[in-house]
């Protein structure tokens, strides 16, 4: 599985999703600077987390008009498999790869702990090693997390099962007293009408290591693996 993993200026967790794919491939990703035209080509592309250009403007508004992201669309159109991850989530919506908005957290105020994640669909392949109502626990870091969709936009991406993963507790029960951002209908992740693009809030990568606690996060890296061999 060739991986190509985007850094732009400020991105802070390049190495941790390096190390994420490593674990479950066995091999190194390559690390793209913003400015490359060139990808080659990849079987995944990942958009880490961290803070794109000092999350100036909004938050992934910038990286999203980065001479990389008109490969990173290019090759999300013709298949390829892409994941955002915090602010690559971010990077994603701005970009139009996916639907939506990312607004500030409902507090006003930037949010870092662990919290539990809902998997709602085994359909996609980020995810098909994962049951539906799966229970993963990973640490969320993020100031515009709160995602928002319209009625209508919600109610197609319901429809058509994109919605990956909801914010739960420990029982995966979805509730207001567990949404950390106050995302609409408690959304951590999304994926495209294709299936091939997943943007999501929460970090699994860093719950992959045996040194970060828990290890929940490996299932979706292990689906996504899965479609290579």
């Amino acid at each position: 599985m060739k991986t190509t993993i985007i850094v732009f200026p400020g991105t802070n967790r390049e190495n941790d999703m390096a190390q994420a794919i490593k674990r479950v491939s066995g091999q190194d990703s390559h690390l793209a600077w913003h400015k490359d035209t060139d990808l080659g080509s990849p079987d995944l592309i990942v958009l880490p987390g961290g803070f794109s250009y000092g999350d100036y403007l909004r938050c992934g508004a910038m990286a999203a008009q980065s001479p990389a992201m008109k490969e990173v669309i290019a090759h999300a159109k013709r298949g390829v498999k892409v994941l955002g991850v915090c602010n690559g989530f971010q990077i994603l919506v701005e970009s139009g790869l996916l639907p939506g908005a990312l607004l500030r957290n409902r507090s006003l105020k930037f949010i870092c702990r662990q919290i539990n994640l809902k998997t709602e669909t085994a359909n996609s392949p980020f995810t098909n090693k994962m049951k539906p109502g799966q229970i993963i626990r990973v640490p969320v870091a993020h100031g515009e997390g709160n995602y928002f969709a319209t009625p209508d936009m919600i109610l197609s991406m319901q429809d058509r099962d994109q919605i990956a993963f909801r914010y739960c507790d420990d029982a995966g029960q979805v509730n207001e007293a567990d949404n950390p951002n106050g995302a609409v209908n408690s959304i951590a992740g999304i994926l495209n009408d294709n299936r091939n693009v997943l943007g999501m809030m929460p970090h699994p990568e860093n719950a992959t290591q045996d040194h970060q606690g828990n290890l929940t996060g490996l299932p979706l890296f292990e689906s996504i693996y899965a479609n290579f061999v």
